[in-house]
């Protein structure tokens, strides 16, 4: 039997505790960032935290339904979504992955909760990934201008809105990543614990999950010396402040000994 795992990213995050309030279908698996729901014999519904709703073998109009009541519940929502599909073929001689489908011996939920599991962070790593990868592009515009010209070319104020933009996504994400982990589940079965290594090298989630980091992390380094560079023009504008100040001050006493000199 082939199966359709149908993963979505809809919005930046999804209020779980608010979901489960209005959706009264079976509730297999929850947590305080996930919802797993059984709708009927091989359907399921996965919801996350972090943005992203999963259906295994759901029709277009159960679909359509459902990413529409997340989105009354949802934080930023996406116009069009990123989605990922993926077969899941049961009743196999052996477990086989490849980069479309996964083919396997067990059908039990656990087995279709893992599969789904693994395609949400696909899609959700490709959600990240654009948004880390917006954030670096606009992060070497500053770093470009400021080794070409030796200043950044924005105001004070504008930087500022920048840097607490870039600061908010950063920290989304990294609040975020970390539940890429695998389930505990899959240390206390061998076979679910293969499946899991095979779908995370199909995904390659290490990886994916590895780059962004590290492109965070560049993008955090950028913006440290952004905010050196910023208070340092701000000492040297008070600096300045302070000289005309004092030249006020002392301007009326030098020409009154210059104008004195002259009599």
């Amino acid at each position: 039997m082939l199966l359709q795992v149908q993963a979505y990213q809809v919005a930046d995050s999804i209020d779980i505790k608010g979901f489960r309030s209005l959706f009264t279908a079976d509730l297999h698996y929850s947590d305080a960032d996930e919802l797993f729901y059984r709708l009927a014999g091989n359907e399921f519904v996965y919801i996350f935290k972090y943005g992203v709703v999963c259906f295994l073998n759901c029709d277009a109009v159960r679909i359509g339904h459902l990413l529409q009541l997340v989105r009354g519940l949802a934080k930023n929502p996406q116009d069009e979504p990123l989605n990922e599909d993926f077969i899941v073929e049961t009743h196999a001689t052996e477990n086989r992955i490849s980069y479309s489908k996964i083919e396997v011996m067990r059908t039990d939920v656990e087995v279709l909760r893992l599969v789904m599991l693994n395609v949400s962070q696909s899609v959700a790593l490709d959600y990240f990934s654009d948004h880390t990868s917006a954030l670096l592009r606009e992060t070497n515009r500053h770093t470009a201008h400021l080794e070409q010209k030796g200043r950044l070319f924005i105001s004070g104020r504008k930087l500022q809105r920048f840097i607490a933009r870039t600061l908010m996504l950063r920290n989304n994400i990294v609040e975020n990543l970390y539940i890429f982990d695998s389930p505990p589940e899959v240390w206390e079965d061998e076979e679910l614990g293969r499946v899991d290594v095979g779908l995370k090298r199909t995904f390659d989630l290490q990886e994916r999950s590895r780059y962004i980091v590290e492109s965070l992390q560049i993008v955090k380094d950028n913006l440290d010396l952004f905010r050196d560079i910023m208070k340092y023009r701000h000492s040297n504008t008070l600096e300045w402040i302070v000289i005309i100040l004092i030249a006020i001050e002392v301007m009326p006493f030098i020409w009154s000994l210059i104008t004195g000199g002259g009599h």
